[in-house]
């Protein structure tokens, strides 16, 4: 589905990433973790186009994307959410919906995504994207914006980030019921141990290398291990 060949990065004489091999397959729920500044953020966003490789190749199904810019990826069905969503004041829930998705979405569509991330479709359909909506409110909007789309690849760039722990337990159960019933790609960037306990997989950067992937049990127990060796704990 997407494989990564040899992806390196390079800023300001700092290596960010440093060769990177990665075949991701379709009806599977991917974590990519590790510590902070181990360039997890950074191959996010090459995968979807936000910024470029310094060397190595990207392809989607078979073709080569490694020149192809957001836009052209989005159309491919690569789906992005950022770790700070964006807002749009003046637009409404129902207009991004209907945006996102580029499809002829009725009202009463629009409130059956909102539901899947466990809004009350009533309260937020109309609703503006602004200051008046909290961080937790904003990233399930994103998400069901890209369950709307249902992306052939959809990339969650560190989706607990900014919000309080209500919204994350209720974030975790929209994962949960993604990873069940998703026939694309998912892959999460995060953390968070409760996220990656739902993984079908779990991928470590560290260092901007890939030092380890397999099964989230494993991973788990691996990292455990790992993490109680230097006195600290899987969640830092």
């Amino acid at each position: 589905m997407i494989e990564l060949k040899d992806i390196s990065f390079i800023k300001d004489n700092k290596v960010i990433l440093d060769n990177i091999n990665l075949k991701l397959e379709k009806e599977k729920f991917y974590c990519l973790t590790g510590p902070n500044g181990s360039g997890k953020s950074t191959l996010a966003k090459i995968i979807m186009g936000i910024i470029s490789p310094t060397s190595g190749k990207i392809y989607f199904n078979g073709e080569d994307i490694t020149g192809a810019s957001i836009t052209d990826r989005a159309n491919m069905g690569i789906g992005f959410a950022f770790q700070q969503p964006v807002r749009f004041k003046g637009i409404t829930v129902f207009e991004l919906l209907k945006f996102a998705t580029k499809k002829d979405m009725s009202k009463a569509d629009a409130c059956e995504y909102l539901a899947k991330v466990g809004l009350c479709a009533r309260e937020y359909v109309d609703r503006e994207i602004n200051n008046t909506l909290s961080g937790g409110e904003l990233k399930r909007i994103e998400i069901a914006t890209i369950i709307a789309r249902s992306p052939s690849l959809a990339i969650f760039d560190e989706p607990e980030a900014g919000i309080d722990l209500w919204s994350f337990q209720n974030l975790n159960k929209v994962f949960k019921e993604l990873e069940d019933s998703y026939k694309g790609v998912i892959l999460v960037i995060s953390h968070q141990e409760k996220i990656l306990e739902i993984a079908d997989e779990v991928i470590l950067l560290e260092q901007g290398k890939i030092t380890k992937r397999g099964k989230s049990e494993d991973m788990l127990n691996v990292m455990f291990c790992n993490n109680c060796c230097k006195g600290g704990s899987a969640s830092e």
